[in-house]
């Protein structure tokens, strides 16, 4: 398989630097794929390999992921929590990873999990319809809150920078400013949105490095290989040392979602059955060891565990860098990460908006002509504007009550994995009837094992994720997101109950078979 698909890489970046027309006869494989799956190809296929991986990059936000939630894994277990909860948990999303890119070779469309779960289960029409809506929710919900957290990066550059501290309107006031700009680049389509995810994809590795050696240079006082490995931290009031410990794990996974955004611009991707995957793939390994790097940077770095926890920074990491290295490259550090956020926010957008014209394109969505339209730039401008407004609306939110946002922002790493969850469970108990159509990216006698092992992890997370992280638990420090999940799952069957379960029966064939479209195809493919 690695032979396989190594060489139709290697075909793809030589036929990159050919003539327009033999770019066009790369294209109609994808093309010809996506016909037999019953669509009609409406988009233009501009985005490469490095576009394809640095939209998955961009979903995770390494840097961002792991600079806003460092503090969780800090609080919970400390640098022994930190440093073997993220090897740990970034082997089980690799396994995900896999089990997804296994899929997504063979069923290469903007639908995505939602496509792959109608596909493999089509008698049970409600299971697709349900995961596509959970995962648009959690995309446009994953989008607002890269959003707010942009806001957040921008709030504490005031507060090193000028000693200004903004109030909770300000902040709104700028993540809705950072959510229409969102919807500006997206607006503008796939030409623009590859272009920045492969600029994202640089950023990260040359941000990365610029702040390991920013830190470990400039840090005043290093700390130990036993500190670093071995140090237990506990500021949670729990005292079992291993659910700590487990809690500091929350950390490391909401991090490193966001590895199958590839398959929403499948049909803007050349190649996409080969590419998809392989960014799938290919994101998480990366971000497994740049996470890792810039995770021991902070770990030796950091000064005072309890000065982190007591900060009035609007973001905990500042007060780390400004510790380690001072106001001055602090401000460098938090524009390095604020820039890098700012486009795995944009990516978010992306997807939601590829997701709702998947959805529309079944009726599985409301409005379908207009969720279907794209503009001149090749973008599905509503679905993006949708995304946009739910943003400004949330972003409200935390105008009033910060516990209020929060709970709803963490339903959305909740629901990304409940998302994941829905196929792996089909190729796990179905494991002979629902991927009848192998793709050039197949784990072979491996598949069982990595989807089983891939769905106690996922189901292990799902539980981890609702329970609650501070002992005594009070009104303000409990963990809502079993109360925001649960109106997630309301709102979902409410709209298949009322609605879905008279529209929806499954993928909609756009491309009729042997339409002279479809021939021409196959002779130009021969």
């Amino acid at each position: 398989m690695e032979k396989a698909v190594a060489a139709d890489v290697e075909s793809v970046d030589r036929h990159s630097s050919l003539p327009p027309a033999l770019l066009d006869r790369v294209a109609s494989k994808s093309d010809k794929r996506l016909q037999e799956l019953g669509y009609k190809s409406e988009f233009r296929r501009d985005m490469s390999l490095f576009g394809v991986l640095g939209i998955s990059f961009c979903a995770i936000g390494i840097l961002t992921g792991m600079s806003s939630a460092f503090q969780t894994g800090l609080f919970s277990g400390g640098p022994l929590g930190l440093f073997w909860g993220w090897n740990i948990c970034s082997l089980f999303m690799l396994l995900i990873a896999l089990s997804l890119a296994e899929i997504c070779s063979a069923y290469p469309t903007m639908g995505g999990l939602y496509f792959w779960v109608c596909k493999m289960k089509p008698e049970l029409p409600m299971l697709g319809f349900c995961t596509g809506w959970i995962y648009s929710i959690a995309m446009t919900f994953t989008g607002t809150s890269g959003n707010l957290s942009v806001a957040l990066y921008l709030a504490s550059l005031a507060e090193v920078g000028q000693g200004r501290t903004l109030s909770r309107v300000e902040v709104a006031a700028i993540a809705w400013g950072v959510n229409i700009a969102s919807g500006i680049i997206n607006t503008v389509g796939t030409k623009a949105i590859g272009g920045m995810s492969t600029f994202n994809l640089w950023w990260t590795l040359g941000g990365t490095l610029v702040l390991v050696i920013t830190l470990l240079v400039k840090a005043p006082v290093k700390n130990s290989a036993a500190f670093v490995f071995t140090d237990y931290e506990n500021f949670t009031g729990w005292q079992s040392r291993g659910f700590v410990v487990l809690l500091g794990f929350l950390q490391a996974v909401y991090t490193l979602e966001g590895c199958e955004t590839a398959a929403q611009v499948a049909e803007e991707a050349k190649r996409a059955e080969i590419l998809a995957p392989l960014a799938v793939v290919g994101s998480i390994v990366g971000s497994w060891f740049i996470g890792l790097a810039y995770m021991l940077a902070l770990l030796f770095s950091v000064q005072s565990i309890a000065s982190v926890q007591g900060t009035s920074y609007a973001i905990p990491i500042a007060q780390l860098y400004y510790d380690a290295v001072g106001p001055r490259l602090t401000l460098m550090c938090l524009t390095v990460v604020a820039l890098a956020q700012f486009m795995a926010a944009v990516t978010a957008f992306t997807a939601s908006s590829r997701l709702f014209y998947a959805l529309a394109r079944d009726n599985a969505f409301p409005l379908k002509g207009r969720y279907m339209a794209l503009n001149r730039y090749q973008a599905p401008y509503w679905g993006v504007w949708t995304s946009v407004l739910i943003g400004c609306v949330i972003s409200c939110a935390y105008i009033g009550s910060a516990v209020a946002f929060n709970a709803i922002l963490s339903s959305a790493a909740i629901a990304v994995m409940l998302s994941y969850l829905q196929p792996i469970i089909i190729r796990v108990f179905w494991p002979s009837t629902s991927l009848t159509d192998r793709g050039p990216f197949s784990l072979g006698r491996w598949s069982w094992s990595v989807n089983f092992a891939s769905f106690l992890f996922t189901v292990f997370i799902c539980v981890l994720f609702i329970l609650p992280t501070a002992h005594p638990t009070d009104a303000l420090n409990m963990n809502y997101a079993i109360v925001a999940i649960g109106a997630v799952l309301v709102l979902v069957g409410a709209c298949w109950t009322l609605w879905g379960r008279f529209r929806f029966r499954g993928p909609v064939k756009t491309v009729a078979e042997n339409t002279p479209a479809a021939v021409e195809d196959e002779k130009g493919s021969v």
